[in-house]
């Protein structure tokens, strides 16, 4: 989508700090971290929100987190971490492409409300 921000990321248009990437998925730090370590992991096609994943697009969401794991050892998070996914205006998406958040690098408080 020619306005989505995260889309301007994937295709180099707007710079990002990269973490991993490949042909399916672009993972890059936070420019608000809410954790020492917070990265966005998101897939390269776009996809608006956890509403809009169907039996046609679903395999990416498995791929993604097939992929957690070695980005989080790359990131040095050996004791934990924690990943997010907002879904709509109630859920705070603020970027309407499906991302995940992977946070860690400390204790993480049990309440997320």
């Amino acid at each position: 989508m020619s306005d989505c921000i995260f889309c301007k990321i994937v295709d180099g248009s707007i710079p990002s700090t990269k973490v991993y990437e490949d042909d399916k998925i672009l993972a890059f730090k936070d420019l608000n971290p809410q954790a020492p370590v917070h990265t966005l992991i998101v897939p390269k096609q776009h996809i608006c929100c956890a509403d809009q994943i169907t039996a046609d697009n679903c395999e990416i969401v498995g791929y993604i987190f097939s992929k957690i794991p070695e980005i989080a050892k790359s990131l040095g998070l050996e004791n934990g971490y924690r990943i997010v996914n907002n879904c709509g205006e109630d859920g705070c998406q603020s970027v309407k492409h499906l991302h995940f958040h992977l946070l860690g690098g400390k204790k993480l408080a049990e309440n997320m409300a």
